[in-house]
């Protein structure tokens, strides 16, 4: 019996040898394969939890953008009423000056130029911080995730505090310089306009339009080609001026500067401002809108008959005048909501934070 087995054994030897090499083959594969799988769904899971805890820092990121811009608003406001302080010729009028003609005039200029300069400071904080916190807020994403080794850190604190201080230019020279620019283009579009003439709600969005068009095109009235230098200054006025002396966090501030320069530079930055700065302009002649209606009892309060409204031009300077406090409010305004609810603003928000969110190896 043994030896019949046995014989049968030699005759298929080769068979047998292949089925036991095959059938093991298969068994290493299948574990092969089992720890391959598996491997690959830690590394889904992984990247899942990954994207989603970025996803949260990027959504947390942006709730702070907006309680940020509405804690700036105050002190934008404060600085453009400085500078532009109607409140004081108001206050003149009230005395019945012998010059009350002159002081009109330039309570006209005035109205018209601090409120045109609150539509564009407003909305150039809002894509300025847009930008600044999302690229902080990418490297500091970098800073708290595991692939960071212990290496050192993109954005430390200190470089945090210098680098968003680069704030004050806007609140600042920007502003002194964005003042003069816009006040130059209403005294052209506006300085021969009579006091006594009455202009419709068109008109006045015609006369806003070619005082836009001279801040934005016309390049006689300021010596800066592009409106991202309100925001930020030109390179050699940073720190990159101080040759020697940098220590290495003055030296990741100047690198963020430029980073951040770049993106200001960018057709997408220049996209997105106008978007705004079309959205805010239409907002403010919304506001604008409430005060040409027809008397209430008309029965032809139509959109037709609205547009015929007209109102003398001394009538609309107080109403030009106290636009500032709605749109440079801390509570949130229609305005302002308006500016941070732009789907263009919330899409470039999360390319710049996606740009500075992935490690540099991943990016090449």
């Amino acid at each position: 019996m043994l030896s019949s087995t046995w014989n049968f054994i030699k005759r298929h030897k080769r068979k047998f040898i292949f089925t036991g090499v095959f059938v093991g083959g298969v068994y290493i594969l299948g574990k092969y394969a089992q720890r391959k799988i598996q491997q690959m769904q830690e590394r889904e899971a992984a990247e899942y939890i990954a994207q989603a805890r970025r996803q949260f820092h990027f959504e947390s990121n942006q709730r702070t953008c907006n309680m940020t811009v509405l804690s700036m608003l105050p002190t934008l406001r404060e600085a453009i009423i400085h500078h532009l302080n109607s409140e004081s010729l108001t206050a003149l009028l009230k005395t019945k000056p012998a010059n009350k003609l002159e002081i009109w005039e330039d309570l006209k200029i005035i109205s018209f130029t601090r409120s045109i300069v609150a539509v564009y400071s407003t909305c150039m904080l809002v894509v300025l911080l847009r930008v600044q916190l999302n690229i902080i807020g990418g490297y500091l994403y970098l800073d708290n995730s595991v692939t960071k080794n212990g290496t050192t850190p993109f954005a430390p604190p200190d470089v945090q505090q210098q680098y968003l201080s680069s704030i004050q230019h806007l609140l600042g020279e920007g502003l002194i310089e964005l003042i003069t620019v816009v006040k130059k283009a209403v005294q052209e579009v506006l300085g021969m306009v009579s006091l006594k003439q009455s202009l419709s709600l068109q008109e006045l969005e015609q006369q806003l339009t070619q005082i836009r068009q001279l801040v934005e095109e016309g390049s006689a009235f300021s010596k800066h080609k592009s409106l991202s230098w309100y925001m930020m200054p030109d390179e050699e006025n940073t720190l990159a001026s101080q040759a020697c002396g940098l220590t290495e966090n003055d030296v990741t501030t100047i690198k963020l500067l430029n980073e951040t320069r770049d993106m200001l530079e960018s057709p997408d930055f220049n996209t997105v401002l106008r978007t705004c700065l079309s959205r805010g302009f239409i907002r403010f002649l919304d506001n604008m809108a409430e005060f040409f209606r027809p008397p209430q009892g008309d029965s032809s309060n139509t959109p037709d008959r609205l547009s015929q409204v007209s109102l003398p031009l001394a009538k609309i300077i107080p109403i030009i005048n106290g636009q500032i406090h709605s749109i440079c409010s801390e509570i949130p305004s229609h305005f302002v909501q308006d500016l941070l609810l732009i789907d263009q603003v919330k899409e470039f928000a999360a390319n710049v934070y996606e740009t500075f969110s992935t490690p540099q190896e991943l990016q090449k």
